[in-house]
């Protein structure tokens, strides 16, 4: 049964020849799940898991390469270019059609958006112009090169037909070989491929025609192309609109999915897959205009994070389909909690892409930040009750603690949490007090409202203790209680006016005007309490060690990071350390020439930096109680997708 909050989203959508459970879909996106070039186990679970969770169309691999010449290889992408893939994409797609839900696979080319130290092959492109992210000179396309890239189109979407996928989604946006022949930014040939907006489609028409002419009538054939390049001398929105209209006019489309920008250079690519610092649905306003344009469906992206917003999109007549991809990474449960009504239980996209796309530009695997399961299906995607109820104590409310504590009692065990604060979440809940940094609150509200569910006895304000942790006679204990801040290893630190990240968060202090921020942390936490100190008007000095100011941001946010700090006139000093802190000054020296500079009137040194494990009681309960585990930052200290992984693992081991 529907809840009566949704009169569209969970409606069956007509697809070309294929009818769609429902509106939700997942929009094809990299995961470097790949086994060399074929879906394996991980991949197929992962994309299984979206259908299981009711999504209604699964669109999967992002950037499937057609040729050799743009393989998949450094993104840990499929690769279609060849008949060995084709019984890894029947089981990809029976995996997906066993519930119920269709399947499409993109399909591009990345041209000149590429890197050529994996296989040895010259980038090709419409012109020898580099992009500005990956800025390799690509060798211009020449007629036969075009020939035969058209037709690996072609060929590519007929493997996807015999390996029973239900249709294809040509890629012709962000920054792929077809948007770099449309633009004239990228565009700059004088034969029948450039020049006016007539030749620079030839390309793009005849690779349509290749794919309609190899899978027929009845396969269901989209397009994903942006709504505006966002670039100077690119495509605009105007255009696009032109475009768009053309390629519709063709009657060999099913679908028009329509995003926004461009990824030509870093700045770009924040926008193409937009953050918590963007707002929700940002890239809608094309889709709808679009829509009163085109008869054929068109599909919003953007940021849709919650199914409300999704329904809204819907019955404003704005689209016909409504992307949710991160929504649906961060809870793959996400349509059939909202189908049931149970909205209050969809753990929360918060936009921070730190588990997701962002760790792809560092070639690791996709996860999530505070869903586990994501990329470990295989192992976590099922939470089996226990066999036997225990009594359970937990130590530590932070993520760690909350959700082992979760895990435990869904699984039937009686569940205590002890939390020494007067409020749970621990580092997390200072650091969502940042500036800008709001949202990742919403993963402690998230776990401690399903603790609250589950009944789990929750006392904050108290501090445990071994005694009082032996007199709740438990069959198991999970010491999660965190970790603290060490003082940094330099020269006065102990008389100077030193202070942790913490402090500055949670103490309504005066911490004077002039404040200097030693990051030696790489991450997060030294820029979000810079930005903090500089939106209240002071003068912020962020030093680090290390060659960036965030050294370990994901690519995806840093720009925006570095916009967020600069614009509010935070002065950025990397490969700078203190050398020393005296009663008035600070010593900074470069960690490469070796030369100092000293900065007087310094009024709070703000350190984000070393942690020490909190594990003492981990130590005196052990052989005091049948089981026991030490989790997150007790452990080791680390992130939050770390200690919510052991958090979960502990749980499911009680």
């Amino acid at each position: 049964m529907v809840t009566s909050q949704f009169k569209y989203l969970f409606s069956p959508f007509q697809l070309g020849n294929i009818t769609l459970p429902n509106r939700i879909v997942s929009t094809a996106h990299a995961s470097a799940f790949a086994d060399n070039g074929v879906p394996g186990p991980q991949l197929i679970a992962y994309q299984e898991e979206k259908a299981r969770g009711g999504c209604g169309l699964v669109i999967c691999y992002g950037s499937a390469s057609v040729h050799h010449t743009s393989p998949g290889v450094d993104w840990g992408g499929v690769e279609l270019y060849e008949d060995r893939v084709i019984p890894h994409l029947k089981k990809a797609a029976a995996a997906v059609h066993r519930h119920g839900s269709k399947v499409i696979s993109q399909i591009t080319h990345r041209g000149r958006r590429g890197v050529t130290d994996m296989y040895w092959e010259p980038l090709l492109a419409p012109s020898p112009i580099p992009e500005r992210s990956h800025r390799e000179t690509p060798h211009q396309m020449e007629k036969e090169q075009i020939d035969e890239i058209v037709g690996a189109y072609g060929q590519a979407a007929l493997r996807l037909k015999k390996g029973d996928f239900d249709g294809v989604d040509i890629l012709i946006g962000y920054g792929h070989l077809p948007e770099q022949f449309l633009s004239p930014f990228s565009n700059k040939r004088t034969d029948e491929y450039g020049g006016s907006l007539e030749n620079r489609m030839r390309f793009i028409l005849e690779v349509i025609d290749s794919v309609r002419d190899m899978v027929g009538d009845e396969f269901v054939v989209g397009i994903r192309v942006s709504g505006d390049e966002k670039i100077e001398g690119g495509l605009t929105q105007e255009d696009q609109k032109e475009i768009i209209k053309r390629l519709a006019a063709t009657g060999k489309i099913d679908y028009i999915n329509v995003v926004g920008g461009t990824t030509e250079n870093v700045m770009a690519q924040t926008e193409a897959v937009p953050s918590m610092w963007y707002p929700t649905g940002l890239w809608v306003h094309y889709a709808a205009e679009i829509k009163q344009m085109v008869d054929v469906p068109v599909m919003a992206v953007g940021r849709i994070t919650d199914p409300l917003q999704a329904e809204w999109i819907l019955s404003e007549g704005q689209a016909d389909l409504v992307a949710m991809t991160r929504a649906l990474i961060a809870d793959p449960q996400m349509p059939n909690k909202a189908r049931a009504g149970r909205l209050d239980d969809i753990r929360p996209c918060i936009g921070s892409n730190q588990g997701c796309v962002g760790r792809l530009f560092h070639g690791k695997t996709v996860t999530c930040i505070h869903n586990p399961v994501i990329g470990r299906e295989e192992e976590l995607a099922e939470v089996k009750s226990a066999t036997e109820q225990k009594k359970v104590v937990v130590v530590g409310g932070g993520p760690a603690g909350l959700e082992a504590a979760r895990v435990a009692a869904e699984r039937g065990h009686r569940v205590v949490l002890f939390e020494k604060r007067p409020a749970l979440g621990g580092q997390v809940a200072t650091y969502a007090k940042a500036s800008g940094r709001e949202d990742f609150g919403a993963i402690v509200l998230w776990l401690e409202s399903q603790s609250r569910k589950l009944g789990i006895d929750m006392r904050t304000g108290t501090e445990a203790t071994l005694d009082s942790i032996l007199a709740e006679e438990p069959d198991a204990v999970v010491v999660a209680s965190g970790s603290s801040p060490l003082p940094p290893d330099v020269p006065g630190a102990d008389t100077g006016p030193v202070v942790f990240v913490e402090d500055v968060l949670t103490q309504e202090v005066d911490w004077g005007d002039n404040i200097l921020v030693l990051d030696q942390d790489g991450h997060n936490q030294g820029p979000a309490v810079a930005e903090h100190l500089a939106e209240q008007g002071r003068k912020v000095e962020i030093v680090s060690d290390l060659f960036s100011i965030g050294e370990d941001i994901d690519h995806f946010t840093k720009p925006l990071v570095y916009r967020r700090l600069l614009t509010r006139g935070v002065t950025l000093s990397p490969n700078t350390a203190v050398k020393e802190i005296r009663e008035d000054q600070v010593v900074l020296k470069n960690v490469y020439s070796e030369e100092e500079r000293v900065i007087d009137g310094v009024s709070t040194i703000v350190y984000a930096g070393l942690r020490k494990a909190e594990d003492s009681l981990y130590t005196q309960l052990k052989g005091r109680v049948a089981q026991l585990f030490l989790v997150g930052d007790a452990m080791a200290p680390r992130k939050i997708h770390d200690a919510i992984l052991e958090g979960t693992r502990a749980g499911r081991q009680i």
